[in-house]
């Protein structure tokens, strides 16, 4: 990883949805909402937190497959989206180097095209090779690079397994040679035994072609095993940024603590002596979110301040990033 070297950054980033109000009113879904951070070349960044907190979002946001509402998406030092300049670059040439592994390995491959069709249709609209035989042999270059072979070329997508077909969507992740790719919650939908056999292979493709990650999960143990830092999100929110082990170990944020109590412990006796942190109601709608703290009609600290105002996001240790205003109460 280079340290020295920011390959993707975001900027107060918001994207809004419009929802249908009553009356006529617009409303409007917010799903992500003033979110900042970046990612070092060659690292893996992990994202998580509940099931519609926003981390999907963000990460076709980036990728300008949602144009965003606001904010500012830089990559390797190229504003490619800056709504307040009005800078909006043409993304066809940043395809090649941003890609995406997308959730459901069966919605995302098309059930009419052959695994070959499916893996070569990015060097084809690319125009990568220049014959037949030259798209043939990437084609089956990929597909064994990530554990097929050539013989599933041939077969279409309803003839393999889930972690097969998640394999098909790396292969065309990987068919044009990108920099940096999303991968968002690419195991949520595996089996276990299949889940650490692709956390696997996504480590060593790293190594091998010098990949950088945002890798979205809710699954905080997947995270931890995968990420050099993590940022956890609640309701359109980042809350807490850092390391991975400095979070595991030394969380600051309540939503953080809460979700790393819940991690499951294969040691009875060490589970048993785990504290779990429930919290109290449900999430809040993204259409009227709470004022102020996002956080604080579930959150033990809160109070009147956290009502009124909304805790900046600021770095607390070196590298160790929170948004909350009762860091000091937070045990």
């Amino acid at each position: 990883m280079s340290e020295n070297k920011k390959l993707v950054e975001i900027e107060h980033l918001k994207q809004y949805f419009h929802a249908r109000g009553t009356r006529g009113k617009k409303q409007y879904v917010q799903a992500v909402d003033d979110v900042s951070f970046y990612i070092y070349k060659g690292e893996t960044l992990g994202l998580v937190g509940e099931s519609g907190c926003g981390k999907t979002t963000v990460g076709r946001t980036m990728l300008r497959l949602y144009e965003p509402t606001e904010g500012r998406i830089i990559y390797d030092g190229k504003v490619l989206f800056d709504k307040d300049a009005g800078i909006s670059v043409d993304m066809m040439p940043y395809r090649r180097k941003m890609q995406i592994v997308f959730q459901d390995p069966y919605a995302s491959l098309d059930p009419r095209m052959t695994i070959g069709d499916i893996v070569g249709e990015p060097i084809d609209i690319h125009s990568l090779v220049s014959d037949k035989k030259e798209r043939h042999d990437r084609i089956i270059s990929l597909l064994q690079r990530v554990g097929l072979n050539s013989e599933h070329a041939n077969r279409y997508p309803h003839e393999f397994s889930g972690g097969q077909r998640q394999r098909v969507g790396i292969a065309r992740a990987l068919a044009v040679d990108p920099e940096f790719i999303v991968c968002d919650e690419p195991v949520s939908a595996l089996d276990v035994s299949i889940q650490a056999q692709v956390v696997n292979m996504f480590e060593d493709l790293q190594s091998e072609l010098g990949l950088t990650y945002l890798f979205i999960a809710h699954d905080l143990s997947v995270v931890r095993h995968i990420s050099n830092r993590i940022g956890v999100m609640y309701l359109g929110k980042l809350v807490e940024l850092a390391d991975s082990y400095e979070l595991i170990t030394n969380s600051l944020h309540p939503y953080t603590k809460s979700l790393i109590s819940a991690i499951p412990v294969a040691d009875p006796v060490t589970a048993r002596a785990n504290k779990r942190i429930p919290l109290a109601g449900d999430v809040p709608s993204p259409v009227n979110p709470p004022s102020g703290c996002r956080f604080r009609t579930r959150c033990p600290y809160a109070d009147e301040r956290c009502a009124k105002e909304v805790p900046g996001f600021k770095e607390v240790t070196s590298g160790h990033f929170a948004a909350c205003h009762h860091l000091d109460k937070v045990k």
